[in-house]
């Protein structure tokens, strides 16, 4: 692909004191994580176009967060109140300048023309534009990708056009962010970028996969964490069926089978990750509905009391 750099170059030169894209991270607790995040996005190609936006979300080495950020000049910390990812990445769109937007995580390195080739994406017409997310090593890291990137097997059209992305490697227009923001209300990082995406995509936007725009990400997980994790995931994938008004509770057969050959391709171990997974998962999702469902008699015997 030819470089997008010297036309958004050309546009910087014409406006020097305002950055044409602004790079969203949300961080808690992590601030050598957040360094090595840093570090690769100082070192992109279009580094000079830059603005760098780190939202710290109830980070308790309030200290350590602020060094971090203090050493890369092209970027800015807030901070946020702890509530969750999606309403980090949307306070920090809110100060952010740049047309274009970027989002990744405070655990992902991207490649040095990761910016560059997203923002040729969108220059090509899409609405938003996902790359490709390489784990950063680890049976347990591994098999986290293979479950979190399971959504996103659906191609549309010339194959180009998905359905899904996770938000630690996506981009988009500044015009459609406005119109299809995160939805505050899912708590934490589960669940909040398959709401995103599908309400993109009602909206009629494109979302489009640059499969040259590479990051990795370097998950540091436990068991413990990642059963934790994918039990979140669950619970994220219960409110989003509910909200969307979707009626089936579980993807078809066939998703889980392929799901777990991906694991198993990949290695024995990988495999048994991810169908422990897959039992994490459902449990986050039966809790989620047996809470509401709890909740939802609650409200219908208070309302028997009060008439």
């Amino acid at each position: 692909m030819a470089s997008t750099a010297p036309s958004w170059r050309d546009q910087s030169a014409r406006r020097a004191e305002q950055p044409l894209i602004s790079v969203i991270v949300p961080t808690r607790d992590r601030p050598t994580a957040l360094r090595r995040c840093l570090d690769a996005l100082a070192a992109q190609t279009v580094a000079d176009l830059l603005e760098v936006i780190v939202v710290d979300d109830g980070s308790v080495a309030v200290a350590e967060v602020d060094c971090m950020v203090a050493l890369h000049p092209r970027a800015r910390l807030i901070r946020s109140a702890g509530r969750g990812a999606a309403a980090a990445r949307n306070a920090g769109v809110q100060h952010a300048c740049g047309p274009v937007l970027c989002f990744t995580d405070d655990d992902c390195a991207p490649r040095a023309d990761w910016v560059e080739r997203l923002v040729g994406a969108l220059q090509r017409g899409a609405d938003a534009a996902a790359g490709t997310t390489i784990s950063g090593g680890g049976a347990l890291a591994d098999a986290s990708e293979i479950v979190a990137h399971a959504p996103a097997a659906g191609r549309l059209g010339d194959g180009r056009e998905i359905v899904f992305a996770p938000s630690n490697n996506l981009a988009c227009t500044r015009t459609v962010f406005d119109s299809v923001q995160f939805d505050e209300s899912y708590p934490g990082a589960a669940g909040e970028d398959r709401d995103w995406c599908a309400r993109l995509r009602a909206a009629g936007y494109v979302l489009c996969l640059e499969p040259t725009a590479s990051l990795v990400h370097h998950q540091e997980l436990t068991l413990r964490g990642f059963l934790r994790q994918q039990f979140g995931y669950g619970s994220g994938a219960f409110r989003f069926r509910r909200r969307s008004g979707e009626r089936r509770r579980l993807e078809p057969p066939t998703f889980y089978t392929a799901l777990l050959r991906s694991g198993f391709r990949h290695s024995f171990g990988v495999g048994v990750f991810v169908t422990a997974a897959q039992v994490a998962t459902a449990a986050g999702f039966t809790l989620a509905w047996a809470a509401e469902r709890k909740n939802g008699s609650a409200v219908t015997d208070a309302s028997s009391v009060a008439t």
